[in-house]
């Protein structure tokens, strides 16, 4: 039967072929999220808008947001605290580091676990993969990152400290912290839709995440006999990598930390998608 269903993504013009298969949807899972690309797209847009046109303040709260946590952060810890910097760096550098590797990915740990029950009404009407939904929302914390560089790169012209060669790895660990975030937040989201309960669960985790991952303070200042425990959260070896390429060298990186934080990204990356996709055809029911 050769026809434009309104279940698929438009496209150039194209004729598409509608194929009432059992147990099609989920062979062509994976080859399905590049298919509907578009309705990533019109999410991600979508969801951009909403965070920064129908505001009160709109971009002035995602400037605001970091500054506040630098702020916080660099006086309770650098102050009263008078924990050390790394190396030579100045406090308030460290902990815009470490926050803009916390904005990303505390970001997309709230908004992706409320994903699925804010969109139901899409959810309950249409076939698409529901991996589509969380996954839009990490292009809104890439915007909330973006602005917190961007306050960091003007801290370091304030302070004379340039990064050198090492910012060449920037990418890949911004890639580390959404994947990082991208697992949880997947196991949230499948949760949340069942147990709508988790709402509550969540904002605490992530204010008590803050002081338990190195956003304020070096990771240095953990006892060495419990730097590979500590390391276990997956937040530190993406700060302490950010920091280490950043920071042009002055953050020292503890490589058997960080590969126990890559080995915890992938197990709650692959738990993430396991749940999810263990759960998702009960969705549509639940929502």
């Amino acid at each position: 039967m050769s026809e434009n269903p309104a279940n698929l993504p438009a496209s150039s013009g194209a004729e598409r072929v509608l194929v009432l298969e059992a147990g099609r949807s989920e062979r062509h899972y994976w080859r399905d999220l590049w298919v509907y690309r578009e309705l990533f797209l019109i999410l991600a847009w979508r969801d951009l808008s909403v965070r920064y046109k129908q505001t009160v303040i709109g971009v002035a709260w995602a400037v605001l947001r970091p500054l506040l946590t630098i702020a916080i952060f660099s006086f309770i810890f650098g102050r009263v605290a008078k924990l050390p910097s790394e190396g030579a760096a100045p406090y308030p550098l460290m902990v815009t580091v470490g926050a803009l590797v916390w904005t990303l990915f505390s970001t997309i740990l709230s908004e992706a676990s409320a994903s699925l029950v804010i969109n139901s009404n899409l959810i309950g009407k249409v076939y698409f993969p529901r991996l589509i939904v969380p996954s839009a929302t990490v292009v809104v914390a890439m915007a909330d990152a973006g602005i917190t560089l961007v306050l960091l790169f003007g801290l370091m012209a304030f302070y004379g400290f340039a990064p050198d060669w090492r910012i060449i790895f920037l990418p890949l660990f911004a890639l580390l912290t959404v994947l990082a975030a991208l697992g949880p937040a997947l196991l949230m989201a499948a949760m949340n839709v069942k147990y709508r309960d988790f709402r509550y669960v969540i904002p605490f985790v992530i204010q008590f995440g803050a002081y338990v991952s190195p956003v304020g303070y070096t990771s240095n200042v953990v006892p060495a006999d419990l730097r590979l425990l500590y390391s276990l959260n997956p937040v530190v070896g993406a700060i302490d990598g950010m920091r280490w390429c950043l920071l042009h060298g002055e953050a020292t990186l503890y490589l058997p930390g960080f590969f126990a934080s890559l080995g915890v990204v992938a197990m709650f990356l692959w738990l993430g998608v396991v749940y999810f996709r263990a759960t998702e055809r009960t969705f549509a029911d639940l929502v």
